[in-house]
């Protein structure tokens, strides 16, 4: 999935500097991604460590992560994802609302793949409430559809906007790819909650967090993977089709410095890994200022290419080098 922040480029950097500073020897540890997006860094660690605890405040998150992070064990899955392929479109709230000929004229996707879109969600929430398939099963294919769903977005990218016209990959046929998970022996659990909330609640040994940087809102850039999971009843409002979306403090200049003390203060957590770039609300002044209060620490610093949405060409992605701080607290 195209995701703003990403951590798939880093994981590896990210994995190395955990184990140069905790040790090699994860199996005994509980890690926590408190703000988890598509659970990257939650996956990288899942197969190494006793307990993965993931947490995100968007659904949409929390989705993809009941399925990659807490389903750890194998299912059998053929014969629902060929019976949802197998479906044909109807009209329903993705068609009328962000589909091409829908009722809102909202081009997030070709009108084919929004009546598609709502004939595999429908299924997947009657099959629930009929008892044919279990909560494992249900977000495994709720996290299929969204990840099949993103690919044939018309967007650059991210659902602030859409195109003008269907881009050439949005006009491809929806095709319910499933969304493969790790097997381990290992039980994980994934949380939906405000994460200075849930900090208070649950301990572990190695925190890893990587909160919003910029005044970005993750809710309005990823609201349409909210409205087909939570697939509810609202009016969206506006050009774009908004529903009502949480506002992190962590996108807020005159909010984030609290909010993160706060966090920092109240992890129950002896290691603390802190992805942060050099575009940030914060200075890696303030944040070491902050956590040097709590406990021993420590920086390290890798370049990366980063690529983002061209407005000016098309929408096509250009590469931008960005700088990625990864701050770390031994707790006394």
């Amino acid at each position: 999935m195209n995701y703003i922040g990403s951590k798939q480029k880093l994981s590896s950097f990210i994995s190395t500097s955990v184990n140069s500073v905790v040790g090699n020897d994860l199996s005994q540890k509980i890690f926590c991604d408190l703000f988890a997006g598509t659970g990257i860094i939650g996956r990288t660690f899942k197969s190494n460590v006793k307990k993965v605890i993931s947490n995100d405040l968007e659904y949409y998150s929390y989705v993809l992560n009941k399925n990659y992070i807490e389903n750890h064990e194998p299912l059998d899955y053929y014969s629902s994802i060929e019976e949802l392929n197998s479906l044909n479109g109807i009209e329903g709230f993705i068609f009328n609302e962000y589909s091409e000929n829908g009722k809102s004229d909202r081009l997030y996707f070709s009108e084919n793949n929004g009546k598609k879109i709502d004939a595999i969600r429908q299924k997947i929430e009657d099959w629930k409430n009929n008892n044919i398939i279990n909560h494992k099963t249900y977000y495994f294919l709720l996290a299929s559809l969204l990840e099949s769903a993103d690919k044939v977005a018309n967007t650059a990218s991210v659902y602030g906007a859409y195109l003008k016209n269907i881009k050439k990959s949005a006009q491809k046929e929806l095709v319910l790819e499933p969304a493969i998970f790790s097997l381990n022996d290992n039980e994980h659990e994934v949380f939906n909650e405000d994460s200075n909330l849930l900090i208070k609640k649950i301990e572990g040994d190695i925190l890893y967090l990587d909160p919003p940087y910029n005044a970005r809102q993750y809710g309005s850039n990823y609201h349409l993977l909210n409205t087909i999971a939570k697939y509810d009843a609202f009016i969206p409002k506006g050009k774009t089709g908004l529903r009502v979306y949480n506002r992190s403090h962590y996108c807020s200049k005159s909010n984030v410095k609290q909010s993160f003390e706060d966090l920092i203060k109240n992890a129950n957590f002896k290691y603390t890994f802190l992805s942060y770039n050099n575009e940030g609300l914060m200075s890696e002044e303030e944040i070491r200022n902050i956590m040097s209060k709590y406990g021993k620490y420590g920086l390290v610093t890798t370049d990366y290419q980063r690529f983002k949405a061209d407005k000016t060409e098309n929408r096509n992605h250009i590469a931008n080098s960005t700088t990625e701080f990864l701050h770390i607290l031994e707790k006394k």
